[in-house]
């Protein structure tokens, strides 16, 4: 049974420390002693070293009560969004809010505090369960840094779990878009803009001109383009040299990520060199895509286990990148689990007490699966038992 006040008290203490991205050594520190007096082995990796951020990742273990039970993972992020620090959490009424000066932080400070109650309630309760991990990672609100940092050869887990959904507890993220960026410098020619404007080139104009010429928004169902960054010229009176164009798309298929993408920089290239600009550009691919069906088992035990917790399994597919995508990558199948927070990234954003209490119940449900027993083919061999004797 979740201790309720017990829950909500670790909650309104952690998004009470600051911990925006880059800043995260405190939180890492707080929770490196907390996870450590309930007796996990934890570590902090080298990843710090490498992004530059406050701190590391978090790699903490629970040891299995039974020998062959599947191992699992959790993962959460312990950085948060601006405006992050001074939050000032209150109850109301059914949730948690911020006092409307900053965001509340429970993506994904939810998530982390659910699973430290569900930790306490595996002890207390004596609840068999496998080898879990317990990673948490920095920097994933500005671009999952510390999931790509990561020595994948730390995870011993089969599979894992992300807790870092806005949807509510029941949802499962079963499949995700892919993520490309594009960064484009367009090079035109400086000229006065009164004097001898025909002698220049203007970068934006190419740059306008090309983006005329794609289409942006939805494209299909599980494709979609945008151009988020528009930057040039350096003052009113020159024709502007440079203009730079930093955009994105993303799609469930890989194929279709591309070819959009090289399609974009082609248009680009296309019409600078029609109007007598160049073109530098670079692509690079944020995340792969993943995708399950409810015959895998990392689906499975999620819809399982969430009716145990009397809650309705429902799977979506999404094109907001999280950690899941890039523990994907490293060849550990992992969905995105619904939390219930609200609004996130936001003032007003809230977490519903109840939803908070069932997603510590469902990191319980989800351990207790892990204990049952694999089968096993044993195969032996009397004369190598013989030999030994």
């Amino acid at each position: 049974m979740v201790q309720i006040q017990r829950l909500l008290d670790e909650f309104m203490e952690l998004v009470q420390i600051d911990s925006e991205s880059g800043n995260e050594r405190e939180i890492c520190d707080r929770l490196h002693d907390k996870l450590s007096r309930l007796g996990l082995s934890v570590m902090e990796d080298n990843s710090a070293s490498k992004t530059g951020l406050g701190a590391g990742n978090l790699i903490a273990t629970l040891p299995p009560t039974q020998m062959y039970a599947t191992p699992i993972y959790f993962t959460c992020h312990m950085d948060t969004v601006t405006p992050g620090n001074g939050v000032n959490p209150i109850i109301h009424g059914e949730y948690v809010m911020s006092d409307g000066r900053t965001v509340l932080g429970s993506d994904d400070k939810a998530g982390i505090a659910a699973l430290l109650e569900g930790i306490r309630l595996l002890q207390e309760q004596r609840i068999e369960h496998g080898l879990i991990q317990f990673i948490i990672t920095v920097g994933e609100e500005v671009g999952l840094i510390g999931a790509k940092h990561l020595n994948p050869a730390l995870i011993r887990a089969e599979h894992g779990y992300a807790l870092d959904s806005n949807g509510p507890v029941g949802e499962i993220i079963a499949s995700c878009a892919a993520h490309m960026k594009a960064r484009i410098k367009i090079r035109g020619r400086a000229a006065h803009s009164g004097i001898n404007p025909e002698e220049g080139i203007s970068a934006i104009q190419i740059a306008s001109k090309a983006i005329s010429k794609i289409k942006l928004g939805r494209i299909d169902h599980e494709t979609t383009i945008n151009i988020g960054q528009f930057h040039g010229g350096v003052a009113m009176n020159i024709v502007p040299e440079e203009a730079t164009i930093v955009a994105e798309v993303r799609s469930c298929n890989m194929e279709k990520l591309r070819h959009y993408a090289d399609q974009m920089v082609e248009t680009f290239r296309q019409t600078a060199l029609t109007h007598g600009g160049a073109v530098e550009a670079e692509t690079d691919l944020s995340f792969a895509s993943f995708e399950y069906t409810p015959q895998d088992a990392v689906i499975q035990h999620a819809m399982t286990a969430l009716k145990t917790i009397g809650r309705e399994p429902f799977l979506i597919s999404t094109a907001g990148g999280s950690d899941a995508n890039i523990f994907n990558s490293y060849g550990i199948p992992t969905v995105n689990l619904g939390l219930g927070y609200e609004k996130i990234h936001t003032t007003e954003e809230r977490m519903p007490i109840q939803e908070l209490s069932k997603a510590a119940e469902l990191v319980v449900a989800l351990a207790a699966q892990t204990a049952t027993v694999k089968e096993i083919a044993v195969t032996t061999d009397r004369s190598d038992q013989l030999a030994g004797v």
